[in-house]
């Protein structure tokens, strides 16, 4: 059921949803939270498709707020919201209303929505492109419990991790973290079975993708080790590769679907390791609402540091690792064998 309000206001837009409920016959509302997605006109249609596929999961009410750019004086002098109200099929297990802001009621989105949220309801605000700085200062990010970006959709991606990080405030929550939820998860249980002390470790991925730094910047925080991250031709992360005294442990995924995870002295497994798509993410950051901790330490750990001990591995060790003859390789201590793992690396490549 759709029903359009054109020139419309927030008291307007409530009255239609009692009105819709009650004649599509489900006067009870069942939603646990309120989904506020911010976005443009280009990006609507796929962040809506998303989060209804992510309501099955979550039945929320979802506020779509798209602020309209007028394009002569007259225009933006004048408010005007529109909007478009659906429920039952065309919403799937919730409610979705289409907002449209129109002159200065763009620089008021927070009074338009307020009115609409679920009472007693957390609140979720998810900018799919665009998004604020600082998220939890954005008006509407002011209303929410949880503020989803994504810095993979930025213009540049790496340089907005930094901004992230001297902006972040709990609550926040980035996709390009979400996305690395499996990965983390395969690599530590890849360590829980071997007994083994990690040396280096190294992440390869396709050039200006947010999460391969992300990742290296866990395993360095986390691992206590230098971490080198590597170019290649994706899709997404392709690689992480771990020396440890035992003998590498590398989790390899060439083709964006299937991975295959290697320890020494172990047969390798294949694993399944897709790239998922926009509402199992957004789903899954749904299903908690408190503050990220762990996303909080990595983004913390900064881009800088991560190069600092990045360079401990630096290549110039290479021609004498190569040199080097076996016997004479058995003796170093273990900060030297760091230096040498990735330079073998890089020569297989």
């Amino acid at each position: 059921m759709k029903t359009d309000l054109t020139d419309t206001t927030s008291s307007k837009i409530n009255k239609a949803l009692v009105l819709g409920r009650r004649a599509i016959g489900t006067p009870a509302v069942g939603m646990v939270l309120t989904l506020v997605i911010v976005t443009d006109e280009e990006n609507a249609y796929d962040a809506l498709k998303a989060a209804n596929e992510a309501s099955r999961e979550h039945p929320s009410r979802t506020l779509v707020v798209i602020k309209r750019v007028s394009r002569s004086p007259r225009d933006r002098s004048k408010a005007r919201l529109d909007a478009e109200v659906r429920l039952g099929a065309d919403a799937s297990t919730g409610e979705t209303v289409v907002l449209r802001l129109y002159g200065e009621v763009v620089d008021h989105a927070q009074s338009v929505v307020l009115p609409l949220l679920l009472p007693d309801a957390p609140v979720v605000v998810w900018w799919p492109v665009n998004a604020p700085t600082d998220p939890a200062k954005d008006p509407l990010g002011a209303l929410a419990q949880r503020r989803v970006t994504d810095t993979y959709a930025a213009e540049q991606p790496i340089h907005e991790l930094t901004a992230r990080a001297d902006a972040y405030t709990p609550g926040d929550t980035d996709l390009a973290w979400t996305r690395i939820t499996p990965w983390r998860s395969m690599l530590a249980a890849a360590l829980d079975q071997v007994v083994c002390e990690v040396t280096s470790a190294e992440v390869e991925g396709e050039e200006f993708n947010p999460s391969v730094e992300l990742l290296a910047m866990w395993l360095s925080d986390r691992l206590k080790v230098p971490v080198r991250r590597s170019k290649s031709t994706g899709p997404g992360l392709t690689s992480v590769r771990m020396e440890t005294s035992t003998g590498p442990i590398v989790l390899d995924r060439p083709d964006g679907s299937l991975a295959t995870l290697s320890i020494q002295g172990q047969p390798d497994r294949a694993v399944a390791l897709k790239r998922r798509d926009t509402a199992e993410l957004i789903a899954e950051e749904l299903r908690r609402l408190d503050p990220d901790d762990t996303y909080a330490t990595a983004l913390k750990f900064g881009l800088e540091r991560l190069d600092e001990e990045a360079a401990v591995t630096a290549p110039a060790a290479e021609p004498e690792a190569e040199a080097a003859p076996p016997a004479a390789e058995a003796k170093p201590t273990a900060k030297p064998a760091a230096k040498k793992a990735p330079a073998k690396k890089a020569a297989a490549k």
